[in-house]
C-alpha cells in the first residue's frame, strides 16, 4: 500500500505541481497552537507538513529551532505528546504528516511501540537526522510492513555510494540538503544542485525535496526549478509568533513561488 507521502507527490506530478512542505515545532508555544498552525499550513497551500518533535541537543539544527525546541520541552512535549497530536488531527485533515526527530525519542520509546504508536495515530513517514540508513534497519524493516515512508538526507558532499545507499532507503521522497551546515543557515544555492538532483535521479525514481536555508519566494522558485518539493523551516517558525495575517501572507507567497 503506498503512502499518504507518495499519493501526494504522485497526484502533484499529474498536475505538474511541486509539493510545498513547511516544518514546525511541535509544542511551540504550546499544542493548541500547533494544532492551529497545521490548519493555516494547509489552508495556505501546504502538501506535506514537517512536524517537529523537540530534543534537548539538536544538532543539525540552527538558533530559530534550537529556541523552538527549548520552548516546546519547557511546556513538556514528548515524542508522545506529538503522536497523540496527530491522532487529533487525524478528526480533521489528511494532510500527509511526517515527524523531524532526533533518534534518541525514538530509541527510548522503542523501535516497535513507535512504530506501532505512531502509525496507529496517522503519521505518514520520520526523518532521523542523526540515524543513517546503515544503522536504521531495525526501523526500515517495520516500517516496510506498513504504509510509513522511512525519509533520509543527502547533501551536497554526498559520495556515489552514499547516494545510492540513501535512495535505496529511502520511501516518500529523498530530502536534499541545500547547503552544508545547520538549518537556518542562509541559504547560497550551489551553482551545482541541478548535477547533484540529476545524479540522485539516475539512481532513483523517488521524489526529491530540497530543504534548509530557503526563507523567500524567490529562493523557493529557484529551488523548484530543479526539485520535486521545497521544504521551508526556520523561516516559519519565526514568523509564528507574528499575527496569523502576516504569517498567511507569508506561506502564500511561499506556495506562489513553488511552481
Amino acid at each position: 500500500m503506498k503512502s499518504r507521502i507518495s499519493r501526494k507527490f504522485q497526484a502533484l506530478r499529474k498536475e505538474q505541481k511541486k509539493a510545498f512542505i513547511p516544518y514546525i515545532m511541535a509544542g511551540d508555544p504550546d499544542i493548541p497552537r500547533t494544532r492551529e498552525l497545521v490548519k493555516i499550513l494547509e489552508d495556505c497551500g501546504a502538501d506535506i507538513i514537517e512536524l517537529g518533535v523537540p530534543f534537548s541537543d539538536p544538532l543539525a539544527d540552527g538558533p530559530t529551532i534550537q529556541a523552538a525546541a527549548q520552548r516546546a520541552l519547557d511546556n513538556g512535549t514528548t515524542l508522545h505528546t506529538v503522536i497523540d497530536l496527530v491522532s487529533s488531527l487525524r478528526n480533521s485533515t489528511q494532510i500527509p504528516i511526517i515527524l523531524m526527530t532526533y533518534y534518541n525519542p525514538v530509541f527510548k520509546c522503542g523501535d516497535e511501540r513507535f512504530m506501532e504508536d505512531a502509525s496507529s495515530a496517522g503519521v505518514d513517514g520520520i526523518i532521523v537526522p542523526d540515524l543513517p540508513p546503515d544503522e536504521a534497519e531495525g526501523l526500515m524493516r517495520l516500517a516496510r510492513k506498513k504504509p510509513f515512508d522511512t525519509i533520509f538526507l543527502l547533501a551536497p558532499t554526498s559520495t556515489g555510494e552514499r547516494i545510492t545507499k540513501v535512495c535505496h532507503a529511502s520511501r516518500g521522497f529523498i530530502y536534499y540538503v541545500s547547503i552544508t551546515g545547520i538549518t537556518g543557515t542562509k541559504l547560497s544555492l550551489d551553482p551545482s544542485i541541478g548535477a547533484h538532483i540529476a545524479q540522485i535521479r539516475a539512481v532513483s525514481a523517488t521524489p526529491i525535496a530540497v530543504g534548509f536555508g530557503i526563507s523567500t519566494p524567490e529562493e523557493a522558485s529557484m529551488v523548484a526549478r530543479f526539485a520535486d518539493g521545497v521544504i521551508v523551516g526556520s523561516a516559519i517558525v519565526k514568523r509564528i509568533h507574528e499575527p496569523d495575517a502576516e504569517l498567511k501572507q507569508y506561506l502564500r507567497s511561499l506556495r506562489a513561488g513553488i511552481t
